[in-house]
């Protein structure tokens, strides 16, 4: 079955201490390359049948309307995720 795969990540002006947090411990850890860290939100919505657009559009509309907040939150992006190949 396909999995629709919507990334949501914090407003570029707002504050994020998550992403903050992580990005002192990585320097206390001794990675100074990493200059910061934004942390988001991933949901996984998995579907019957075939992935349409207007399955897409559906899933950008409840995105915007349930996944996220839109005062604090953009939506980033609705994709479809490649299967995982059986190893």
């Amino acid at each position: 079955m396909p999995t629709i795969v919507v990334e949501v990540m914090p407003k570029a002006e707002l504050l994020d201490p998550q992403g903050k947090a992580v990005s002192g411990a990585l320097t206390r850890l001794g990675k100074p390359e990493f200059a910061s860290v934004r942390i988001g939100k991933r949901f996984e919505v998995t579907v019957e049948g075939e992935v349409t657009n207007a399955m897409l559009a559906e899933v950008r509309e409840l995105a915007v309307d349930m996944f996220s907040n839109s005062v604090i939150e953009d939506v980033v992006s609705v994709t479809v995720a490649e299967p995982v190949e059986a190893q």
